[in-house]
């Protein structure tokens, strides 16, 4: 049994750039990948969807022009095989980089197989079998596909991104982040779009005000919804389009016909794929496997990072759980978990930046809320782009005058957020904010002044 310093398995957003700092300091690493290095942000996530975004904005554009005046003549359209290649090229680049560094790496032995623990910190792969005191896992999540859709030609966030023709009908099932942002790309590339989704509001997790009015634009873009509607059965048709029956509590026909079926309904860990229990770990429903603030699990030695640790799943917590590994390791840091801010973005045009807490954890907390809002209607730099759909809310605790959470759901919104995270990573009060002079014009120069305005939230 061949001896390493540290294995990987996983070559995600914690998992690659760890080997790389490892070797760097002389230890000797085995970096296993079954698929694709790079993880999912790079292959099937991040990279891809925000490349084919970026594509259905611009037919957005064409299609949009008269409202300021620019009169773009009718005839545009979606080349998907187009679109792909260009996503297929900005993956290309990045996998060749890093398959590149690995290469020319003496301390990494790259290992291009599926890894299974075979004891306490003894893992098979391939036709070999290895030890080391320290196992980083980061094998990822994969789409969660329920069985009753198992017999059909149904389509996952990773399938979807291999089409070259545009579905005539797209019926979605899920309205949460990965269905709204396919929805609304497909829909500007020119297809028909349903989405289905069991609970009463789209991304039921965010505040009221904030799903209403994605659902709002999204539905003034021509997206069909059937809310409170629980799937209880799909099948192929004879001309292979396909039927998906509906319970549904609202009015509407209880079957739906389209061509593509895309299922958008959670995402699993890839843990169960490694026989965790051959370490004496064990993983729960979804595949998370427990660790502590320094993100190392009940058995010394072993560590779980990204999206198969429960803590984060995006690819930016993936990327910090790398930098607390290496800065507690090689810096004398302390960092830990829970010194980070929940964040994250959902890219719907006009996209949504979040931070923090949502009003209802916010109160479910016990903290005394006060909230400011604006109107993006009410911003000028919005109302010159022509881009005036949705709005900015801010929580504040009423004692400490600390901000406990913000939602800029509007043009820019995805890099706006930053300007409320910076401020509750420095523990600054809110009044930071409000008395700051910011550039005109912007859609940042109503932060001051919406801050203002704040009310107290009644529990």
């Amino acid at each position: 049994m061949k001896t390493f310093d540290a294995i990987i398995i996983g070559s995600g957003q914690a998992g690659t750039p760890l080997a790389f700092k490892l070797a760097g300091e002389g230890k000797k690493v085995a970096f296993i990948e079954k698929e694709h290095l790079g993880g999912t942000c790079l292959n099937v996530g991040c990279t891809p969807t925000k490349a084919y975004v970026a594509s259905a904005r611009r037919m957005w554009d064409a299609q949009n022009g008269a409202d300021l005046g620019v009169i773009i003549p009718d005839g545009a359209y979606a080349d998907l095989k187009q679109i792909k290649a260009r996503k297929d090229e900005l993956i290309q680049e990045s996998v060749s980089g890093i398959t590149d560094g690995v290469k020319k790496n003496e301390n990494i032995s790259f290992y291009k197989a599926e890894a299974s623990f075979i004891g306490p910190k003894q893992v098979s792969v391939g036709d070999e079998e290895i030890t080391a005191d320290q196992i980083f896992i980061n094998v990822g999540a994969r789409p969660l596909v329920p069985e009753e859709y198992n017999n059909l030609p149904y389509l996952t966030s990773t399938s979807i991104l291999e089409l070259e023709e545009i579905p005539e009908h797209l019926i979605i099932v899920g309205g949460s982040y990965i269905g709204l942002e396919f929805g609304q790309m497909f829909k500007r590339f020119g297809s028909k779009v349903t989405i289905i989704e069991k609970n009463d509001a789209v991304i039921k997790r965010e505040d009221p005000e904030i799903s209403e009015r994605i659902l709002e634009f999204l539905q003034e873009e021509g997206i069909e919804f059937r809310l409170q509607a629980s799937c209880i059965g799909a099948e192929k048709n004879a001309d292979n389009s396909l039927s998906v029956k509906v319970d549904c509590k609202l009015d509407g026909s209880p079957k739906i016909e389209g061509s593509h079926l895309l299922l958008a309904v959670g995402r699993k860990a890839n843990t169960d794929r490694l026989n965790l229990s051959a370490t004496g770990l064990n993983a729960n429903e979804n595949g998370y496997i427990a660790v502590d603030d320094y993100l190392q699990t009940e058995i010394e030695g072993i560590y779980a990072l990204g999206d198969c640790n429960g803590k984060g799943a995006f690819t930016h917590t993936s990327y910090n759980d790398y930098e607390i590994i290496a800065e507690n390791m090689f810096a004398g840091k302390n960092r830990k978990v829970s010194d980070r801010i929940l964040t994250y973005n959902l890219y719907v045009d006009p996209p949504l930046g979040r931070a923090g807490m949502t009003k209802k954890e916010a109160i479910e907390k016990g903290y005394n809320v006060l909230e400011a809002k604006r109107e993006m209607t009410k911003v000028s730099r919005a109302k010159e782009k022509g881009e005036t759909n949705g709005l900015m809310t801010v929580l504040i605790d009423e004692y400490s005058d600390k901000i406990l959470g913000a939602s800029v759901l509007g043009t820019g919104g995805d890099e706006i957020i930053s300007g409320f995270l910076n401020s509750m990573y420095a523990d600054a009060p809110y009044q930071t904010i409000r008395d700051s002079v910011q550039p005109h014009p912007t859609v940042s120069e109503l932060i001051p002044t919406m801050l203002e305005s704040l009310e107290k939230v009644s529990k």
